[in-house]
């Protein structure tokens, strides 16, 4: 089941980022790197950070297990999707009537004027918050079934929303294309929700809202405490699982008092940094999480930590292969997927930078995913936000220590240390002794050799391409 479970996550977010990588190319040839491509990213990273937040760990690795708890699942359900729905509209409005205070936070190294240009968009794109939650809760519903491909695919409709905006409006002002654009957001997000409540029909899961509506007034001891654990977990979760976004927060922040088009370069760099983490990493521990939750519920520990090592060694050989290719070939990966249009061989050579120091950053961030798991199934998300704190302030203090030397380059490389420290305070929860009684085996001589091999490869891979050039 867990191969199964994999491959439906991994295909899914394969179709979805095959679709975000043409959205991209696109972007990177009708906008460029420039300030109208800094604005519409500054203003799709706010929503975009909540997202992967939501998305990625925090919500699910906190309602899942509260869900499993409760006896109350109907009214549970209803009483978390009502209040977080309600707050992220009013936050919503918030952000629409101060625009500019937020779109300042966001960049802060924006001139007023640009700050000004910039805070009708970051108004419009908030609006995919909502929507993104509600995908989320639905998609947490559906894996509680062992349902996972409408969520891995759903982030395709995005993408072909935001790429028919671009090829509708592509021979307009650069102003009127971030517009399209950023309704674009909001047209793909929507599709997304009804996607899912699609699924949920059919897989009878609107009853849980209806029942959870009729008997909203009947809270009882028993409720309340589903929903009093769901805080504090969820609260200590968005610490411990939002690590990299945070960190990408961050950079875009540093980056703005760079030159122009360091915020593209950036987002260029992590966009191909993110795909074999969405691919591999974030697929796995998806599909992994809800049976883990049950066994270690269930005190079946043995059970667990055999799940948790087949993951690693599936990891262990995607991530590593991946980190060597992405590092070797960053450079041209870039010229291949960007260097079009308004793109030119400077962007190529600025964002190829970037990539190669995101990419060192892989397999911590991705290991450090899977083996936060074990944290988040036993409930342990205050530990797991301790940990992410430090790994936080290593990277604000790797930040200021290397973007002087290394430009835009040195955020990328601050973050991926950063991850570093992750991995590190993760598996000293975990247990390193559990860590090295995974890692002692023949697969590792394999997966040295096959490292090897791919260097030799990569090498002459590289040397061919370049004669080509």
């Amino acid at each position: 089941m867990l191969i199964k479970i994999f491959f439906t996550n991994s295909i899914g977010t394969l179709v979805s980022r095959i679709f975000g990588f043409i959205r991209d190319m696109l972007s990177a040839s009708i906008l460029g790197a420039n300030i109208y491509s800094d604005i519409f990213f500054v203003a799709f990273k706010f929503p975009n950070l909540f997202r992967r937040i939501f998305a990625e760990g925090a919500f699910t690795q906190s309602f899942i297990p509260s869900f499993i708890q409760t006896t109350k699942k109907a009214l549970f359900t209803y009483t978390i999707f009502t209040r977080f729905l309600f707050f992220l509209l009013f936050f919503s409005l918030i952000v629409t009537l101060f625009s500019e205070f937020f779109a300042k936070i966001i960049a802060f190294g924006f001139n007023d004027e640009t700050v000004a240009l910039s805070a009708p968009f970051v108004a419009i794109n908030f609006y995919y918050l909502p929507l993104i939650f509600c995908v989320t809760l639905f998609g947490s519903l559906l894996q509680y079934k062992h349902h996972f491909a409408i969520t891995a695919f759903s982030t395709a409709l995005l993408n072909i929303a935001m790429i028919s905006a671009l090829l509708l409006f592509q021979n307009y002002d650069k102003e009127t294309i971030v517009y399209a654009l950023s309704y674009g957001v909001l047209i793909g997000g929507l599709l997304q929700v009804i996607a899912h409540l699609l699924a949920l029909k059919k897989n009878n899961f609107c009853r849980l809202f209806t029942l959870g509506f009729r008997y909203k007034n009947k809270k009882d001891a028993i409720t309340k405490e589903s929903n009093q654990k769901f805080n504090r977990a969820f609260f200590h979760s968005i610490l411990g699982n939002s690590t990299p976004q945070i960190v990408s927060f961050v950079d875009t922040t540093l980056a703005s008092f760079l030159v122009t088009g360091s915020i593209s370069y950036l987002y260029y760099g992590n966009r191909i940094f993110q795909l074999p983490l969405a691919l591999f990493a974030i697929a796995l521990t998806t599909g992994i999480f809800p049976k883990m939750t049950r066994l270690l519920k269930a005190n079946n520990e043995i059970e667990a930590s055999r799940l948790l090592s087949q993951g690693f060694w599936i990891l262990a050989f995607l991530l590593t292969t991946s980190t060597l290719g992405g590092y070797m070939l960053s450079h041209e990966i870039v010229w291949l997927l960007f260097e079009h249009g308004s793109f030119s061989k400077n962007d190529t050579s600025n964002t190829g930078f970037v990539l190669a120091m995101y990419m060192i950053g892989l397999i911590p961030f991705g290991l450090a995913k899977l083996f936060s798991l074990w944290l988040y199934a036993r409930m342990r998300q205050k530990e797991a936000a301790i940990i992410a704190a430090y790994a936080l302030i290593s990277n604000l203090i790797f930040s200021f220590a290397l973007i002087q030397s290394m430009g835009v380059a040195g955020l990328a490389l601050a973050g991926s240390l950063s991850g570093c420290v992750l991995l590190f305070f993760t598996l000293r929860s975990f247990g390193f002794k559990a860590f090295f009684a995974i890692l002692y085996s023949k697969k590792l001589i394999v997966l040295l050799a096959l490292l090897l091999l791919e260097w030799v490869i990569l090498r002459y891979a590289k040397e061919l391409i370049h004669g080509y050039l």
